[in-house]
């Protein structure tokens, strides 16, 4: 398998009805699944681990950088890994994006490679959602150095040096500022990678498309 050596991170917080199928899919293709279920109430670990991931498990919810930490640290203890994919739950991001992403870090010999939804068209966020994710992007930059179009993707794919070098304090949505921030300190090389974010029907009815961005927005702001 081409992936072997690849593991997704998969942050989950009550995504039972779908984080099956996106592990399922992701297992088609790579080494790994390692699943962090964040205090979910709803038999998302069990989906989880019915679906052949490597399930930890949060006693309480402690919030989605807390989750890629704890998947970062447990990767980095499995020796056939190489390249780390922080990865959502809720079926927003393509395998495909993903698997072209670690091509693209092998074959330039990337420490990083960014997930961005704005450079193409096939991502459809809606108007005030875009504004927030620009703006965000803006705040970003100016405290990381980074220049980048989209910070704040949850696609990223790191290699096992770059990850290591990770070390997340910020629990929930301003580890997305601070994990490009650690990353960019590595001076590993880095690319960023066009990719189609989806806004599903399921996604949007739990109210994530907005509040993410919003919440976003408020703790980088407010931290």
């Amino acid at each position: 398998m081409r992936g072997a050596d690849v593991a997704f991170l998969v942050p989950v917080f009550n995504e039972a009805r779908v984080v099956g199928d996106v592990i399922a899919e992701a297992l088609e293709h790579v080494g790994h699944v390692i699943c962090v279920d964040d205090g979910s109430t709803d038999g998302s670990a069990v989906a989880a681990r019915a679906a052949g991931a490597t399930v930890l498990r949060h006693a309480t919810n402690l919030g989605q950088g807390a989750a890629l930490q704890t998947a970062i640290d447990h990767a980095l203890t499995l020796p056939d890994v190489t390249y780390l994919v922080t990865f959502d739950a809720d079926g927003q991001h393509q395998i495909e994006d993903a698997l072209a992403m670690v091509e693209l870090a092998r074959t330039e010999d990337l420490g990083i490679v960014f997930g961005s939804r704005f450079l193409d068209e096939r991502t459809q966020a809606g108007f005030l959602k875009r504004l927030i994710l620009k703006t965000a992007v803006w705040v970003t930059n100016q405290s990381t150095g980074m220049r980048l179009t989209d910070a704040h993707n949850g696609l990223r794919v790191m290699r096992r040096d770059a990850a290591a070098a990770v070390r997340l304090t910020q629990n929930r949505m301003a580890h997305a500022s601070e994990i490009v921030l650690q990353l960019g300190r590595t001076n590993l090389p880095w690319r960023e990678f066009p990719v189609h974010v989806l806004y599903t029907e399921y996604s949007k009815a739990k109210g994530q498309s907005l509040l993410n961005a919003v919440n976003i927005l408020f703790e980088l702001t407010f931290r």
